[in-house]
């Protein structure tokens, strides 16, 4: 059992508040088991009646679920937001506790979903993964959106690309390249991710453009924008179901290859690895985490004009650089141990990966949203934002053509996500004029 156990760390990549959980089927979903003895350590005897088996049973399971990471720790955040909220604390209380709230939260959430889409099969456990990957960010910026907070959401979605291919990358980039002297990895993989990072820079660039074009015109330049920002996103929603398609089933032994051979390195206890929630107990668990996430979510965004009041803070630098931590501190962690560990297409694929649901999935979503809800959310980000989105992304395509790493790489990386998030920290929230207007001064 030993080892069964350690094969399960190492293939999540977690690491458990508990040296040695045994994880023995009859102790896998949500269905009550026979006690029995494992080694020194004894459980009560079989108890038939439902009142007493299910309880035990469901206590057993939350146990083990919250000690498999130390991140779980700070789940003491979580009533303290939200009663911080229910009270109406000071507003700097309420951001800082549920933005700790949110942190183990978020790493829940992609537990049970990576627990619900192993029982569902390559195809749809791939679909469910990509659709929730970035759940927590969707949940944030619905809420800001609902609260016609655009700003907050457009930077936060820039953010939360941004903080994946330049603070996430670079960290794996350093870590993996003080380890080891040169990794590799799939270019061919890296490279059909940076050109869809590239269509997705230019959905953010055509709109300026455009409204360049129309800024000495008659017509409209708000609706014009609107009515390309509403056509480009569902442009986007298709282009990125394609990929889905394109990585999950008519190319998919191009993202196995890697995958494959760090397989068969690990041994085949991995393959027999037991899941430690049924699809029942990982719904379950799915459903109350996301309520969860939804009800500090809402506290969170709802205390972001008061901490802009009392710190001076921009609305852009929290939306840009504070909520992406929130929603992606698990996963950067997890990237970055695994690139230590030296499996950097799966590292790769964590921070490229989860940077193309935000830019092809997500924003194109939530503009979609504000369409029906009548929020006019566009994809005209200020100049620059698009500027950095432009740059940042040249950067990375450059950095991993050539299908290898090492730290100074990743130095770069992190030097330059450093530049940006200073140059946020001082770029002011009342600054309206978008690309368009520097074009029309270029011209004048």
């Amino acid at each position: 059992m030993t080892s069964s156990s350690n094969n399960r760390v190492d293939a999540g990549e977690r690491t458990a508040l508990l040296g040695h959980i045994s994880h023995s089927s009859s102790f896998s979903g949500l269905a009550p088991h026979e006690q029995i003895e494992h080694g020194a350590h004894h459980h009560h005897p079989k108890d038939d009646r439902v009142w007493v088996r299910w309880p035990m049973h469901v206590v057993r399971l939350t146990w083990l679920t919250l000690v498999r990471d130390y991140v779980n720790l700070l789940l003491v955040f979580v009533p303290l937001g939200i009663v911080a909220g229910v009270l109406g604390w000071d507003p700097s209380a309420i951001f800082v506790l549920n933005f700790f709230a949110i942190i183990p939260l978020a790493s829940l959430l992609s537990f049970a979903t990576e627990e619900l889409a192993a029982t569902m099969g390559q195809a749809l456990g791939g679909l469910m993964n990509a659709t929730f990957g970035n759940a927590v960010e969707l949940i944030v910026s619905i809420i800001a959106l609902k609260d016609n907070q655009i700003r907050v959401v457009q930077a936060s979605m820039l953010g939360s690309i941004l903080s994946n291919i330049l603070l996430v990358l670079g960290c794996c980039f350093l870590v993996g390249g003080l380890r080891h002297r040169e990794q590799s990895f799939n270019s061919t993989v890296a490279s059909t991710m940076s050109s869809l990072m590239a269509v997705a820079s230019a959905s953010l660039i055509i709109p300026a453009t455009l409204y360049a074009a129309l800024s000495k015109s008659e017509q409209s330049a708000r609706d014009n924008i609107l009515i390309l920002s509403h056509g480009t996103s569902i442009i986007l929603l298709v282009i990125y179901v394609m990929y889905l398609y394109f990585q999950l089933r008519s190319h998919a032994d191009l993202f196995e290859e890697s995958n494959d051979a760090e397989t068969a390195e690990g041994g085949e206890g991995e393959e027999e690895e037991e899941r430690l929630l049924n699809p029942v107990a990982a719904t379950v668990a799915l459903i109350v985490v996301t309520i969860l996430v939804a009800i500090c979510a809402d506290y969170l965004v709802g205390s972001i004009d008061s901490i802009v009041e009392k710190t001076g803070m921009s609305k852009t630098f929290i939306g840009l650089v504070l909520i992406p931590i929130v929603g992606n501190a698990a996963e950067h962690v997890t990237a970055v141990v695994v690139a230590y560990k030296d499996k950097m297409d799966l590292a790769i694929g964590v921070a490229i990966g989860s940077s193309l649901q935000i830019a092809l999935f997500v924003t194109p979503f939530l503009v979609i949203l504000g369409w029906i809800i009548g929020i006019e959310m566009t994809l005209h980000f200020q100049t620059f934002e698009t500027v950095a989105f432009f740059i940042s992304g040249l950067v990375v395509t450059l950095l991993i053509q050539d299908g290898k790493s090492n730290y100074l790489e990743g130095g770069m990386c992190l030097g330059m996500y450093l530049i940006l998030a200073l140059a946020f920290y001082v770029y002011p929230d009342d600054v309206d004029e978008g690309v368009g207007g520097i074009f029309s001064k270029l011209v004048n």
